[in-house]
């Protein structure tokens, strides 16, 4: 890496290369980062060909520089504003709940015994099954 990259700046760059995981992006003749499939934009991302493509011009923000391992973290996503709506939307949607089952006493009475009160049952069983052996 000769190019001086710092964390929190603003580069335009080219992608070289599309991956499932990511988008690989040219910052310069000898440096390129990685943007991954979750810093394309807000929202979901299931395929990076259906918001970038090969030769595309990029602004990203530089998230993370490993200079040991030669590697950049990039982010579309983090030089636009996050829309409004698709927050205000996930805010109106009513949460679905599962209905709770209806048990007679009856039932109840035997499938919610606690441990405790079932322990001497399971042990006076034990014992008896060893004594048909």
């Amino acid at each position: 890496m000769s190019e001086k990259i710092e964390v929190g700046s603003i580069i335009i760059g080219k992608v070289t290369g599309i991956q499932p995981y990511g988008a690989f992006v040219a910052l310069g003749d000898t440096t390129q980062g990685l943007i991954h499939i979750s810093e394309i934009t807000h929202g979901y991302v299931k395929d990076i060909n259906d918001h970038l493509k090969v030769g595309d011009e990029v602004k990203v923000k530089v998230l993370s520089v490993d200079e040991g391992a030669g590697k950049i973290g990039l982010s579309i996503r983090a030089t636009e504003e996050a829309p409004v709506q698709q927050h205000a939307e996930k805010a109106k949607k009513p949460r679905k709940r599962q209905a709770a089952a209806i048990v007679t006493e009856a039932e109840g009475m035997q499938g919610f015994n606690t441990l405790k009160e079932k322990l001497q049952e399971w042990i006076d069983q034990s014992q008896h099954e060893e004594i048909k052996k």
